[in-house]
């Protein structure tokens, strides 16, 4: 018998983890390829004398990273040996490790943090998200993985925090950070758990007024970008109708990754507008939208479940949890058309005020601007 063909400790359990795959659209060809990963996993565990109710994602992501593997191989054996494990556990086979007190403490001061933020400021789920993450990442670089003195807490904290974050290489968008800590720090002082309101002490970040306003590309950019998405051979008619939907309407890209299929009235020729705020537009869709929409449902959609209406190329073919997917798109049609981005950080933001901008010198009034990309108030100074 081959060493391939010798059983692994985990080979009683891969006919269950491939058949929760395949529920969810995953194609044979990928699930045989998950299969000979986990086996070699399999084969790593036994030399290595770890049993399978043993493992923790811990484990499971540092073994797997010893497998070899390739640059541009699209399957990382770590993620992979990690989900395997949250298999393990839903089926009972290995158990979930006990939080510290540490861990405990600060998971339950971020769930409390995201029901306030939910129930009593009526946040957006994207909103909520950020906080949670700003929170979770001020809190690990002033406590570690200690627990938490919140009594201690100081202005040099905060701005230490924001240096910190600021500081690093690469591009960020430095408007939502100040924004979102002062959240957390109005809950904490609300809540009674810090004695100064640290959310007037959170600075704003410098900006050259140059540098406030909105970045934009010319009519001609914009078209350039569009056509260079849609001639994407695997994804281009989702891709297309998805910058399509900013390009003309001004939709924010958590707007366009809100969409739902009966938000689209086909008879009556609108589409429904889920904006900040819990606020619900109808806005009329042009003609060369609702084509682009309509190739897309024809031509790439696959998902007969799922409602929303843009969703992943890949099993499982879900929403995508953030707007990044955008952010993506318009990195990959600069680099292609040669269009340079106006400004360092490559956002979706472009494409609508690359709308407002051109409607404006196209003799458009503030008013009518507004209505088109559901700007609630513009502020003249």
């Amino acid at each position: 018998m081959r060493i391939f063909d010798k059983a692994t400790c985990l080979d009683p359990y891969l006919a269950s983890f491939e058949q929760s795959f395949s529920a969810r659209n995953y194609k044979p060809a990928t699930l045989e390829n998950y299969r000979y990963h986990l086996r070699c996993f399999g084969r790593l565990l036994d030399v290595e004398g770890i049993a399978p109710s043993a493992l923790t994602a811990d484990i499971a992501v540092e073994l797997g990273r010893r497998l070899p593997t390739t640059p541009k191989a699209q399957i990382k054996v770590a993620n992979l040996a990690g989900l395997f494990v949250e298999h393990l556990i839903e089926i009972g086979v290995a158990t979930r490790p006990s939080l510290t007190a540490a861990q405990a403490e600060r998971q339950e001061l971020l769930g409390d943090l995201e029901t306030y933020l939910e129930r009593q400021r009526g946040l957006s789920p994207r909103s909520v998200k950020h906080v949670l993450g700003f929170a979770a990442r001020f809190l690990a670089h002033r406590f570690g993985d200690q627990m938490l003195d919140l009594a201690i807490l100081n202005a040099r904290d905060v701005v230490a925090f924001m240096e910190h974050v600021i500081g690093r290489k690469t591009p960020y968008r430095d408007k939502t950070l100040s924004s979102h800590l002062r959240s957390f720090f109005q809950y904490l002082f609300a809540q009674g758990l810090i004695t100064t309101n640290l959310s007037l002490c959170v600075p704003r970040v410098h900006k050259p007024w140059g540098a406030r306003l909105p970045r934009y590309l010319s009519p001609d950019e914009v078209e350039a970008v569009l056509a260079s998405v849609a001639t994407n051979p695997r994804r281009g008619a989702r891709d297309y109708a998805m910058l399509l939907l900013m390009a003309r309407l001004g939709m924010r890209a958590p707007e366009v990754m809100a969409v739902q299929l009966d938000d689209i009235d086909w008879r009556a020729g609108e589409l429904l507008v889920r904006g900040k705020g819990k606020r619900h537009d109808r806005l009329p869709i042009p003609s060369d939208v609702g084509e682009a929409i309509s190739r897309y449902l024809r031509e790439e959609r696959t998902s007969t479940t799922i409602r929303t209406l843009l969703v992943s190329h890949r099993a499982p073919n879900r929403p995508f949890k953030d707007s990044q997917i955008i952010n993506s798109i318009l990195r990959e049609a600069f680099a292609a058309t040669g269009v340079k981005p106006p400004t360092p950080y490559v956002g979706s933001h472009v494409l609508r005020h690359s709308l407002a901008t051109n409607l404006v010198r196209s003799g458009a009034s503030l008013e009518e601007i507004g209505v088109c990309c559901g700007i609630d108030r513009v502020q003249q100074r």
